[in-house]
């Protein structure tokens, strides 16, 4: 099967998409509390869009394996005892992600907008925790002296790279 032709494009990128609004006055808002423009940032490198599914059928261990030079890893993921099911791997990179968060910081600091990074490193600890720790450490490592970061909710009515 092919893989997507706009996460080629996305990888080709390396996964930095914003997205804003085109604001027209005769046109309601669909957020009536938002009164000015939101610029979202997707990292669209690795994850779903170089993900590996599988269809499994019947009953069978599914395993992930790494085969790197210095360790091996294999993490048992599920035993299926049914009829099957379905399976997904998928993947990112620091280089990736640190790159990605350097353009969020880059377009937040050009729009003189804070900046929001949203995650659910609560249920992908690991996954997304590595989004969280990196964004961090690009914040620290160059981006702290000129980016406010604030750490309130979404009722505002600023603008902001999200």
């Amino acid at each position: 099967m092919w893989k997507s032709p706009n996460g080629t494009i996305r990888n080709i990128l390396n996964g930095n998409v914003f997205r804003e609004p085109i604001i027209c006055r005769n046109i309601p808002q669909l957020v009536p509390g938002w009164t000015k423009p939101i610029c979202i940032g997707r990292h669209a490198f690795g994850d779903q869009y170089r993900a590996t599914d599988a269809v499994i059928k019947g009953p069978g261990k599914l395993k992930l394996v790494f085969e790197g030079k210095e360790e091996q890893v294999e993490l048992e993921v599920f035993n299926f005892t049914g009829a099957g099911g379905v399976a997904l791997s998928m993947y990112n990179t620091d280089e990736s992600i640190h790159a990605f968060a350097d353009a969020s910081m880059a377009t937040a600091y050009e729009k003189k907008w804070p900046l929001y990074l949203s995650t659910k490193n609560n249920i992908l600890k690991k996954y997304d925790g590595m989004f969280k720790d990196i964004f961090q450490e690009v914040y620290e490592a160059g981006w702290k002296p000129n980016l406010k970061l604030p750490a309130y909710g979404m009722s505002t009515a600023l603008s902001m790279t999200w």
